[in-house]
């Protein structure tokens, strides 16, 4: 029997969008952020020198100087001694926006005027209100115009962490009211590559010749490569190179990233994929966003339409799966798809591509779960429906062995008195008449059966005709006059003008041939057994009442299942197969009748079979 497609179709596709859902839930964007953390660690950046040098204003610096707020002088000290190394460029991650003294600001502004490009911190605020509408509209906070005169380019240091707040990407690319700022990092690249400018396409951004795949979406979101553990981003303490400015070689080449990196200083500390526990300051971050941009080992997000076209295929792939395969070799094939499921975000990180573990590890574990415990069922009731097709059969072999004794016992016994008696030739022709019948019933019950067989199966038309209900009950009551007198039971029927049948009269002949034989089976000795025919609008009804043992409701219910048997009918020793009813209410239906059973335990039963007649059903044929 064959699946059928639409309901496994539509429970496949249940499966896949709640693989989706679940894959594009907020649980699912944590699933897919702690699998991009766990790859992140396993496969860093392999381990060189760094291009950057993080210049921190540390532990150290601050206790020597009194703290936060007096910190312009010591940067500008450190500041002056790097100019001498000649570093590429240099970045201040501090938002010099504060008054600060005026001693101090000349001697930063003097520092910052040595040095050959510099990039000035800008931070995006909220705090202004428009009273008209209510509503927040983000400013920069920029530097002081007598520092801003000497930067080389502004770069915005906002932070965009994750819903779990680890910082995983940074944005190239920030709007705040009418103005933009590129990150300070690219602008840090830029300066460092000698580019004039940074020209914007649909796919990414360009320095000269060098291309940085950033897509033009939520402001050029671009994942940060942290570097390797085993070889972070050059160190340098502004007290160290105020105290040992030989230390200062280091950033010679390479670009500078000035900063605080104490916790709870004026810079933001956040986590990353690496922090184990520990925040990252923002200087440091703002360094490995440099790092990913000098190394060039990008990672990029593939877009949606992707992610959902292959997590629709490998639904697809295990629907089919469970649908042409079998046992061993579906279980191992849908297995094969989840294993590849699982390795194709990794395959895709070596790639440089970070796939969504989520939304296809749902997809395809629900597909499995759908279409293994589908395929289950249905196999399991293929299987059921083959046990009972067989000990259908079976049963039906019985009920053939059966029915064909008495015929077959008349012949055999027939022909053994021509052969061992010498007969006279009216016997002899009495005898071989006698044969002749019964063959000839032997194989009308044979043709009988497969018929009704091919007709349950909806492989057989019925041949319809107008029949006289009279003579096909006459002929029925006296095919069962010899099995009920051996009982002592008297079958009375009175034909009766009653108007024609529609219908096909060898499989009408069976149905009543049947109920008639039946109740004869099943009546105590010297009863007796009424049947009827009287005809109602558009249809005729025929009616066979006994006075046998009687059933109760829930019999009745069950009285035309295949091979169901009565109690009473098993304990009273008649031989029967179960089927004679269960056929008869099949012929009944298949002529657009119906069949109803009245009956009291021990007060006999009643069938009544309605069928149509030839005035309403007259030129149609029922197949």
């Amino acid at each position: 029997m064959p699946k059928p497609v639409t309901r496994y179709t539509g429970l496949l596709s249940a499966a896949l969008l709640l693989g989706l859902l679940l894959g594009w839930s907020r649980a699912g964007s944590q699933i897919n952020s702690s699998a991009y953390d766990l790859l992140l660690r396993f496969y860093p950046p392999p381990p060189g020198p760094s291009s950057s040098v993080i210049l921190g204003i540390d532990e150290q610096t601050l206790n020597k100087h009194g703290g936060l707020l007096r910190m312009r002088q010591p940067l500008a000290q450190a500041l002056e001694i790097v100019s001498r190394f000649q570093p590429a460029a240099v970045a201040i991650d501090i938002v010099l926006s504060e008054p600060g003294t005026e001693a101090e600001n000349e001697r930063l502004e003097q520092a910052l005027a040595s040095l050959p490009h510099v990039v000035l911190a800008t931070h995006l605020s909220s705090s202004s209100m428009n009273p008209a509408n209510a509503s927040q509209t983000a400013a920069w906070e920029e530097p002081l115009k007598r520092f801003k005169k000497h930067a080389a380019a502004l770069g915005h240091v906002h932070a965009d962490p994750d819903n779990d707040g680890v910082n995983r990407q940074v944005l190239l690319a920030k709007v705040g009211g009418a103005d933009r700022r590129w990150a300070m990092a690219l602008e840090a690249y830029r300066l460092a590559l000698g580019a004039a400018s940074v020209r914007e396409t649909a796919s990414g951004l360009e320095l000269g010749e060098t291309f940085i795949p950033a897509p033009r979406v939520r402001d050029r979101p671009l994942r940060i490569r942290y570097a390797n553990p085993s070889s972070p981003v050059n160190r340098l303490s502004v007290q160290d190179v105020i105290d040992h400015p030989d230390a200062a070689a280091i950033v010679k080449n390479r670009v500078v990233f000035a900063g605080v990196n104490v916790a709870g200083g004026i810079d933001r500390y956040l986590m990353t994929p690496y922090s184990f526990g520990m925040a990252m300051s923002g200087v440091e971050i703002n360094a490995n966003a440099y790092e990913t941009l000098a190394r060039g080992e990008f990672l990029l997000t593939v877009s949606e339409s992707t992610e959902l076209s292959v997590a629709v295929a490998a639904a697809v792939l295990i629907g089919l799966i469970f649908w042409r395969l079998t046992g061993n070799a579906a279980v191992g094939s849908a297995l094969l798809v989840l294993i590849a499921a699982h390795g194709l975000p990794l395959f895709a990180f070596l790639s440089g591509y970070v796939f969504p573990v989520a939304s296809l590890s749902a997809v395809t574990w629900f597909s499995a779960w759908t279409g293994g415990a589908y395929h289950y069922l249905v196999v399991r009731k293929q299987l059921g429906q083959a046990e009972s097709q067989r000990d259908r059969y079976q049963r039906a072999v019985h009920y053939i062995t059966h029915e064909l004794r008495t015929p077959l016992t008349t012949i055999q016994g027939s022909s053994e008195l021509i052969s061992r008696y010498p007969l006279t030739d009216e016997k002899r022709k009495e005898i071989a008449d006698t044969i002749h019948r019964e063959s000839k019933r032997l194989g009308r019950m044979m043709e009988t059966f497969l018929s009704v067989e091919r007709l349950s199966a909806g492989q057989l038309e019925l041949d319809c005709q107008e029949i006289d209900p009279s003579d096909l009950l006459t002929a029925c009551v006296e095919r069962c006059q010899t099995v009920a007198a051996r009982k002592q039971i008297r079958v009375d029927y009175v034909p009766e003008p009653v108007e024609p049948l529609w219908g096909d009269r060898e499989f009408l002949e069976y149905a009543c041939y049947n109920l008639i034989t039946n109740a004869v089976k099943y009546s105590p000795a010297s009863t007796v057994i009424t049947v009827r025919a009287w005809h109602e609008t558009e249809k005729v009804c025929i009616s066979v009442e006994d006075l046998g043992y009687g059933m109760d409701e829930t019999e009745i219910k069950q009285i035309f299942g295949k091979f169901y048997r009565t109690k009473k009918a098993l304990q009273s020793g008649v031989d029967g197969s179960g089927l004679g009813l269960a056929i008869v209410e099949e012929i009944v239906v298949r002529h657009g009748g119906s069949i109803e059973v009245e009956s009291r335990v021990n007060h006999g039963s009643r069938f009544t079979l309605s069928l149509p007649s030839a005035r309403r059903r007259a030129g149609q044929r029922i197949s």
